[in-house]
């Protein structure tokens, strides 16, 4: 039997400890992305992990439309097209419903973002994006910012901007003022300082919003839509998931196909 010494026993902890220390120095000291030469294999890609902005193409930029108003109610008439765009907050698993069934019947929609529903949320950026659907800035917090002072509405603006092109490399591809169909110059103006040419608007108002009931929403946008049509949505209503199926349905059956705001456009 070999005997161990306390000396063998301090030089053996003092040398763990030195390997755990340069462990971490390594770790530390690694650029981000690098592997460690001591892990010559990478574990797994975990395929629901998110995956950042950098290692994504960037999401398309907004863009000016030639011979288009600078808020834009809908698109042209001649067209059998429809533009279903959804004001983006509300809890984030009716969203994700909504996206779903959609996506199952080959619509794609326009969502405007609200940027605090992005900071509680984050993830769904990339899940509307890699869905085919439009992405925009609907403010950072909701609020009427038509009626607010220069410097608050321009933060509002810029704020959501932000976020956007933090989670997605762009600040989205349409501007919607918050409480509000249409912006006041002054908001307008923001915009475009922002980098949105058109504010995007609407010529359709689903009021799903008031929780009149799916049957109420869907009358409500089938009695009004047309070829052309911008139809105003919202996330976060039950009612509006609800409603979805039979809208889509009947959309069809008229040969107007539900499609994304710059496809309409384009």
């Amino acid at each position: 039997m070999v005997r161990v010494t306390a000396t063998d026993r301090r030089t053996a902890l003092r040398t763990g400890a030195g390997l755990l220390t340069g462990a971490a120095l390594t770790a530390g000291c690694a650029p981000t992305g690098a592997v460690a030469r001591s892990t010559p294999t990478p574990p797994p890609t975990d395929p629901g992990a998110p995956t950042t902005p950098a290692t994504r193409t960037p999401a398309p930029a907004p863009r000016p439309y030639s011979g288009a108003p600078a808020q834009i109610t809908h698109g042209p008439r001649g067209r059998s097209r429809v533009a279903l765009t959804f004001h983006g907050q509300g809890d984030p698993a009716t969203a994700r419903t909504l996206l779903t069934e959609a996506e199952r019947r080959g619509a794609r929609v326009t969502v405007l973002a609200v940027g605090a529903w992005l900071d509680d949320h984050p993830e769904l950026a990339r899940r509307i994006l890699d869905g085919g659907h439009d992405l925009g800035n609907h403010t950072q917090r909701h609020l009427a910012v038509n009626t607010m002072a220069e410097p608050a509405a321009r933060a509002e603006i810029t704020a959501c901007a932000d976020r956007l092109r933090r989670l997605t490399g762009s600040i989205g591809t349409w501007f919607r003022p918050s409480r509000a169909a249409r912006a006041t110059p002054l908001v307008e103006r923001l915009a475009r300082e922002a980098g949105y040419p058109h504010v995007l608007s609407y010529d359709l108002d689903s009021l799903d919003y008031t929780d009149p009931g799916a049957d109420a929403v869907t009358r409500t946008v089938l009695g009004q839509v047309r070829g052309g049509s911008v139809v105003s949505l919202h996330f976060g209503h039950p009612d509006t998931v609800a409603a979805l199926p039979a809208v889509l349905d009947e959309l069809d059956r008229r040969g107007l196909r539900a499609v994304t705001t710059t496809e309409l456009l384009s």
